[in-house]
């Protein structure tokens, strides 16, 4: 696969990516696993937890990682670029016409016709995230652990990330050293 056609395959991925980037692994899946075979499934999960860990766009990081395996670091910057063009290229457009859009009621529609798609592509990418987890004790433990610190002690997504990364890098150790 050359370079070009590396960027084409990600500015159609942009050009179809709405919702932000738990969108992309539903899309990242059928692209790189099931049509083409590039990519193995647990590459994809383990790029976009990666991609969620990362500061900056989701979307960007893990075309970053895809392009990174596929052709090396021009790969990564060829699928960096080719999915942020289109999405790129629509902000400077929408932004000089954004006040006629604001009060269309077809634009309004198709919105919310994006934002329904985008829940179940949410409810997508959590399903086949919770299906690729290991369940163990552990795992059901930091779930509820996770669940409780947003909800009910409503400490921010940024401090729950943080607190739940170093547990998982302690009991990583503790399980390798009682190996």
């Amino acid at each position: 696969m050359s370079l070009f056609k590396l960027f084409l395959i990600f500015v159609k991925i942009g050009a179809i990516l709405l919702g932000g980037g738990y969108v992309i692994l539903p899309i990242m899946t059928n692209e790189f696993v099931d049509k083409r075979n590039l990519v193995s499934h647990d590459d994809i999960i383990d790029y976009f937890a990666l991609s969620q860990s990362l500061p900056g766009i989701i979307a960007a990081n893990m075309s970053m990682f895809i392009g990174y395996k596929l052709k090396g670091k021009w790969g990564a910057l060829a699928a960096m670029i080719g999915v942020t063009f289109v999405p790129f290229w629509c902000i400077v457009l929408l932004a000089s016409i954004i006040g006629a859009l604001v009060n269309n009621s077809y634009v309004q529609g198709a919105l919310w016709g994006v934002g329904v798609a985008v829940i179940a592509l949410i409810i997508l990418t959590v399903r086949e995230m919770w299906q690729k987890s290991t369940r163990n004790a552990y795992f059901y433990s930091i779930f509820v652990l996770t669940l409780l610190t947003l909800l009910v002690f409503k400490l921010s997504p940024i401090q729950t990330i943080l607190m739940f990364s170093i547990l998982g890098v302690v009991y990583k150790r503790l399980r390798e050293a009682k190996q």
